[in-house]
């Protein structure tokens, strides 16, 4: 698999993951060619899984940090993938109309899910907008 990607000065950088060789221990190979980089590494697969998870956990975060002012929205206007204001990081994972209220299913950084009913008009805080 090769993907595209810019290294902190916009520079594009060639990330290629490769199975390693048939023979010997079962490893994965990691390459980054470009302008000003050129690196190689090769792990094992429990590494390379570690290592893409970890990778997924630093996106969230950033993409979860705050950015500017925190916005808030009516309930009934809460979409797939939010993030609550607050000490906690909450995610909306549903959002369901029922009559004057909303049914709002709750996803915890930790894993955990739980649902709140709230008045469709009820203001919620948003440390992050998912889409406009």
């Amino acid at each position: 698999m090769s993907i595209e990607i810019e290294d902190t000065e916009g520079r594009g950088v060639a990330l290629e993951v490769v199975p390693g060789p048939a023979e010997g221990p079962v490893r994965v190979a990691i390459l980054l060619k470009g302008p000003a980089a050129h690196a190689s590494w090769s792990c094992s697969p429990a590494a390379a899984r570690a290592l893409a998870a970890a990778l997924v956990g630093a996106a969230e975060e950033a993409e979860n940090a705050r950015s500017g002012e925190p916005v808030t929205v009516k309930a009934g206007e809460l979409l797939r993938g939010d993030v609550r204001d607050g000490d906690r990081l909450m995610t909306v994972e549903s959002v369901r109309p029922q009559g004057e209220n909303v049914h709002v299913t709750w996803t915890s950084g930790g894993g955990r899910s739980w649902s709140q009913v709230y008045e469709a008009g009820a203001d919620i805080r948003l440390r992050r907008r998912l889409r406009p």
